[in-house]
């Protein structure tokens, strides 16, 4: 492992896990963090996410061969800046985050002469924080590396051996190419998710408390995924907005085809849509990345299950 110090800005979620699945999986690698929120400094320090808990984001980096962000997309340039003169002149940097094109180019602008190879761990939950962090969050998953053309293969190689030594799996992917990808597998998903839970609230003829009380399967996993960080996901949509825009156009045309067949109950139609997407979900279970039990895996059918939602 060529990464020997790795420095962690943002000490919650995202931060915490990697900060705990270092300590686990590579003990060689020595851990430093600084968070901009005190208390959450002094939480992450009471758990030990990393190594060292700094009181500033230059102490954090000083020695670090690796440098990564785990701060919400939009929070990326002012926490760069904040750094620049503390950086050693050989550490890479890299980020979480799952927009690439917006981020890569804010780091570059913001470090330049510094490698920047922008990462995306496709896993996490809908919790937020340092007490949500676990060291098992990415085993088996994929970690998208975005390097630009101008990228020192040995920094890639490097950055690579550190995620899979925490557990993951790694693709290499072009920036624009991987906004696309996550549009359609992530952030479209969460749109809807956000505007079918928040439709549910604001109906005014059925109440609130009828939403929560009969919430059945479906209705249950969208809030799931509405229940995830506001900070984070406003960010999302804002720095990937172009693909964004790009699928939701997409989506609002198929959704405007499906109203049509219902409207003129062409069964066919639906029959053959709902099979084609049953094929999708088969193919996710086969690819090992969901669970094939019944409600998805879960302890029971309160919603407060084992597994970890990805």
């Amino acid at each position: 492992m060529a990464i020997k110090r790795a420095a962690i800005i943002g000490l919650g979620l995202l931060g915490g896990s990697i900060g705990l699945a270092v300590k686990e999986f590579l003990p060689g690698v020595t851990t430093t963090g600084f968070d901009i929120d005190p208390g959450v400094r002094v939480r992450a320090g009471l758990r030990g996410l990393v190594g060292e808990v700094c009181g500033t984001a230059e102490h954090a980096v000083a020695d670090a061969d690796l440098v990564i962000f785990c701060v919400p997309v939009g929070a990326i340039p002012a926490a760069a800046e904040q750094i620049r003169g503390s950086l050693p002149p050989h550490a890479i940097i890299s980020d979480v985050g799952s927009s690439k094109q917006t981020v890569g180019e804010a780091l570059r602008a913001a470090l330049p002469g510094h490698t920047v190879i922008p990462a995306h761990p496709v896993a996490g939950t809908e919790r937020s924080g340092p007490e949500a962090g676990f060291a098992s969050l990415f085993q088996h998953r994929w970690c998208i590396l975005t390097p630009d053309e101008d990228t020192p293969p040995d920094a890639l190689a490097d950055l690579q051996d550190f995620w899979e030594g925490i557990g993951a799996r790694i693709e290499i992917m072009d920036a624009a190419h991987h906004d696309l990808v996550l549009a359609v597998t992530s952030h479209i998903p969460h749109l809807i998710a956000y505007t079918i839970v928040g439709t549910a609230s604001d109906l005014e003829d059925v109440t609130r408390s009828e939403v929560i009380k009969y919430s059945a399967g479906g209705f249950r996993d969208f809030t799931r995924i509405a229940a995830s960080d506001p900070t984070m996901w406003r960010d999302v949509f804002l720095h990937n907005r172009g693909a964004v825009l790009e699928m939701l156009g997409r989506f609002t045309e198929d959704l405007t085809a499906m109203q049509r067949a219902i409207r003129s109950s062409d069964g066919e139609a639906l029959f053959d849509l709902f099979t084609r997407t049953r094929d999708i979900r088969n193919s996710i279970i086969e690819m090992g990345q969901d669970d094939a039990r019944p409600d998805f895996g879960r302890a029971d059918h309160t919603g407060q299950g084992t597994k970890e939602p990805s």
